[in-house]
């Protein structure tokens, strides 16, 4: 199926839709997102209700009464369709993207290409059978059950690839999936699950627009049997005492509070546009951006030099920089530029916010050596705001990078790479990132630990938390 895109209008008319059974259905309440880059409004979007969250629950426990039996090709055939999709329809998938969350369209384009790409790569992935023990006497068999029903609550920052993700993640392995989109960027999960009805029986993926209260209610809800959720440490550990209540499964990706360390051996020349890139892309709003960068002593001065004119690159023009997505973390950026100024804090670069400008942009800020108590490196700034502190130490720098809320992702950069694996196998992260700014790939496993995470997925290990293990025991 493919969505027309109208010609010649920034702002086309576009219906938007929640989706059950297999059909798109209105709402008596709709909503309306603001542009992040001209705070306009843009479409209607529908707010489902509990009767449309009922609704679709049913559906989806029918639709798994048939959907768990699909082979794995067939399933590997409807994950291409989805695929194909998703790029038949870039142009208007790109466009609601972009207006959503301020990417460019550059941007907005390559997470529907990144989406795409997910479903053929689970395409060809299959949980195996497994022998687990044999002797004379038995032989046991670990196979990997689809769970039944499981809602996705996907976040603002990367839409597409997260959700997609979850999607993906859900239909492989045999579930049916109800995607709740946040509320901030709701119209191209929206439009992505309608075109997708065309390729997928009714009731296997539906999409439902709301707020808070929707979300609740699906954790409660005794019809879903698995949640999975990026966001907030708060909202994930309110997430896991509600699903505690039915016992559903569970996989949380939360905070990434992420450390960048510089070795003394870096080539400065090729590692400051990396650290930059991972701490100002998308205006820094990726779980796993560079939210806190040590730098060895005697690289300190040469690498801020640098590092002060790399970050200037990322002006509102820069196709890889946009504005904060929403206008509450707009606010909550600025209260991090507040605290600064309030503590004297060396701001290098940056820091000042425009009040007379549309658009929820605050510029890349660089902060020199504030205090490692300080607001801005204990939590997650989730802004283009980067504190820069110094180090000497190897035991000390690992302990300061070893944060309760930094357990999503690290990077490391040097040439070294006995000392890299060194380094990066004591620091308490799901991933390490060596000589690059941190970017999670689909054939490698994402977990967070500690207070950034519950479970995981990507890569082949990430279909296992959609699964359920049954043991067969063949006696001989």
């Amino acid at each position: 199926m493919s969505a027309p895109l109208p010609n010649g209008d920034s702002h086309p008319s576009i219906p938007f839709y929640n989706i059950i059974d297999g059909k798109g259905r209105s709402s008596e309440v709709n909503e309306q997102v603001v542009d992040p880059r001209t705070e306009e409004s843009l479409w209607d979007v529908p707010v489902a209700s509990a009767q449309d969250l009922d609704d679709a629950v049913d559906a989806a426990n029918r639709a798994f009464k048939t959907w768990k039996l699909t082979t794995p090709a067939e399933r590997s055939k409807v994950l291409q369709d989805i695929a194909d999709c998703l790029r038949a329809n870039k142009d208007v998938l790109a466009l609601v993207h972009s207006k959503e969350t301020g990417k460019s369209w550059v941007m907005a384009s390559a997470d529907v290409e990144v989406a795409a790409l997910h479903f053929e790569y689970y395409k060809d992935i299959t949980l195996e059978d497994d022998v687990q023990f044999e002797d004379d006497t038995v032989k046991i068999v670990g196979t990997y059950v689809p769970i039944g029903v499981l809602a996705a609550i996907s976040p603002w920052n990367f839409p597409m690839i997260l959700s997609s993700v979850k999607v993906v993640s859900a239909l492989a392995t045999g579930n049916c999936v109800i995607i709740k989109p946040s509320p901030f960027t709701p119209y191209a999960i929206l439009k992505f699950c309608e075109l997708a009805q065309s390729v997928l029986p009714p009731g296997v993926f539906q999409a439902l627009s709301g707020g808070a209260d929707l979300g609740e209610r699906m954790t409660l809800h005794r019809g879903i049997h698995h949640i999975s959720f990026t966001g907030t440490v708060a909202v994930g550990q309110r997430i896991l005492q509600n699903c505690s209540k039915t016992m559903k499964k569970v996989v949380l990706e939360l905070a990434g509070n992420n450390a960048a360390i510089v070795c003394e051996d870096a080539d400065l020349d090729k590692v400051v546009p990396s650290v930059a890139l991972g701490c100002f892309f998308h205006g820094g709003q990726v779980c796993v951006a560079s939210k806190r960068v040590y730098v060895h002593e005697s690289l300190y001065d040469r690498f801020m030099e640098l590092f002060v004119e790399e970050a200037k690159k990322f002006t509102e023009s820069n196709i890889l920089f946009s504005p904060l997505s929403n206008r509450t973390n707009f606010e909550r950026a600025k209260s991090f530029l507040e605290d600064c100024k309030k503590n004297n804090h060396d701001i290098v670069t940056g820091g000042k916010v425009e009040s007379t400008e549309k658009g929820f942009w605050i510029p890349p800020t660089v902060v020199a050596k504030p205090p490692e108590e300080s607001l801005l490196v204990q939590e997650e700034q989730f802004a283009p705001i980067a504190p820069v502190l110094t180090w000497s130490d190897e035991d000390d720098v690992i302990a300061r990078a070893n944060l309760d809320n930094a357990g999503l992702g690290a990077s490391l950069y040097t040439p070294d790479l006995d000392k890299a694996r060194r380094i990066a196998q004591r620091l308490e992260s799901g991933s390490v990132w060596i000589n690059r700014f941190e970017r999670p790939h689909y054939g490698a496993y994402f977990a967070g630990w500690k207070l950034s995470g519950f479970g995981g997925e990507l890569g082949k290990h990430g279909l296992y938390n959609y699964c359920q293990v049954q043991c067969l025991h063949f006696h001989k």
